[in-house]
């Protein structure tokens, strides 16, 4: 069986990086890169907010210079994902596509989490062109244009207020006739002049063209239906942390995250870390999670000299 020193679950901004400081710490870090290697943010266009890009820079290219980053400082990343873990003892168990059994002294968990999305085939249709899960990454886009927020909980309406800031008019999409939010989101939804709240009405389709979204085909609750013109379709309705693989063993709240330290990355097993949106259910940034890797690469290398 092989025997692995830092192994590294996931691709995305916190995988590749806790790889590349893995790897310079001379942890010699393998990293399966499971589904979609790239991580969420691979499924985006254009990411304006992470530093070093000033012009910006396509998710796909940035992905690759971490990942090649990674390798060049000898990180052995192989496709795969595993399957089923034993954390019960040192060295930790993990199954490979259900099939390759390796051993591995210290476990960075940096699997993510996926956006929930209405699933419409429509919706996927225009993933990236102008439907979004995050609209503090693509709302700088829709500067000045009218948009759509789904959902009527505390995302929802912090994005959407965000999006107020950006965007010409907000429509709030809400399937029911309340909100789920706090009182104090409510209120700052209501206080914005040009977010327009649309109760009772669900999403039947999201209308575009070769060039994007250009409207959305809603139903109300009384069966009729209307269209809006939107240029952008923005997703508020959660998310699903990628740790199914790990419950039986680590400690989650009760919407799946990995809880971590309060001053690390580490989880409920010693010798097992965890980093990016698997465990962050409130920032969900590229930046933030590339920082938790780091984190989390620094924890495992402090670990192992400690238990040598």
């Amino acid at each position: 069986m092989e025997k692995i020193k830092c192994l590294i679950v996931g691709s995305g901004p916190a995988g590749y990086t806790a790889a590349i400081y893995a790897s310079r710490a001379g942890l010699n870090p393998v990293l399966y890169e499971g589904l979609q290697p790239g991580g969420q943010l691979t499924t985006t266009t254009k990411v304006e907010n992470f530093p070093g890009y000033p012009e910006g820079v396509d998710a796909n290219v940035m992905m690759d210079d971490i990942r090649r980053q990674a390798l060049r400082f000898g990180a052995d990343i192989r496709r795969g994902v595993v399957t089923k873990v034993d954390f019960s003892r040192r060295p930790f168990t993990l199954t490979i596509d259900g099939g390759t059994t390796v051993e591995a002294d210290t476990v960075i968990i940096a699997t993510g989490a996926a956006a929930k999305y209405l699933g419409l085939e429509s919706e996927a249709k225009f993933r990236g062109m102008g439907v979004s899960a995050c609209a503090t990454c693509d709302g700088f886009f829709y500067r000045k244009k009218d948009v759509a927020v789904v959902g009527g909980g505390d995302t929802a309406c912090e994005e959407a207020t965000y999006l107020a800031s950006l965007c010409n008019k907000v429509y709030m999409i809400v399937r029911r006739d309340v909100f789920r939010a706090s009182q104090s989101m409510q209120d700052r939804v209501k206080n914005t002049p040009n977010i327009e709240v649309l109760w009772n009405c669900q999403t039947k389709e999201v209308l575009g063209d070769e060039a994007g979204v250009t409207g959305a085909r809603l139903v109300r609750k009384t069966g009729e239906e209307f269209d809006i013109k939107i240029d952008g379709f923005f997703l508020a309705i959660g998310h699903h942390p990628n740790s199914d693989v790990f419950k039986e063993w680590l400690e989650t709240n009760e919407e799946g995250y990995i809880v971590t330290g309060p001053a690390d990355q580490s989880t409920s097993v010693p010798g097992v870390f965890a980093a990016g949106d698997v465990q962050d259910p409130r920032y969900r940034q590229a930046i933030v999670a590339a920082g938790a890797g780091c984190r989390a690469a620094m924890d495992a290398e402090k670990f192992l000299k400690d238990n040598a």
